[in-house]
């Protein structure tokens, strides 16, 4: 990701390519990633990538896999992909009654079709948290997903 594709006045990231028409976006950050890539910024010195990496020729990291493990193992939680929060978002959404096209508008979704698992798990999820808050995880606190727990996982990283 390059510093240029930050944009603080309007706290957006815009995202030029993609694998799909679709994943091509501006998409909305809240205060609190704005602080995040704030603070990144600060610590990736004077080049033009976020994440700068001497490792390789490009001169960015290229993956996350290997962070994500680590973060995880240090965090206690056991391993689940990194993707597997995109389920985690959508069906929370959906389970506090956000409409479904603005669900599939936030996950950059064309296909209606996808978003059937989401909606499906809506009530499982609404059962088990009728009574918690969707706010966010907090250390200790589990919170669902498709593929499992990942309690605190956020607040951990």
């Amino acid at each position: 990701m390059k510093k240029s594709q930050l944009g603080f006045i309007n706290a957006t990231v815009w995202i030029p390519d993609s694998k799909t028409p679709n994943g091509i976006a501006e998409i909305p950050l809240t205060k609190h990633a704005l602080e995040v890539f704030r603070d990144q910024i600060k610590i990736s010195g004077t080049g033009e990538f976020l994440f700068p990496s001497d490792r390789n020729r490009d001169g960015h990291v290229r993956s996350l896999r290997t962070a994500w493990r680590k973060a995880l193992k240090r965090a206690g939680i056991r391993y689940f992909r990194l993707y597997d929060l995109r389920s985690t978002y959508a069906t929370r959404l959906s389970a506090e009654g956000v409409a479904d096209e603005w669900v599939i508008q936030m996950l950059r979704q064309g296909d209606s079709q996808v978003f059937k698992k989401y909606s499906q798990m809506k009530l499982q999820w609404r059962e088990k948290h009728s009574t918690k808050s969707i706010a966010g995880p907090t250390k200790g606190r589990e919170f669902w997903h498709s593929r499992g727990s990942t309690a605190g996982v956020l607040t951990q990283l």
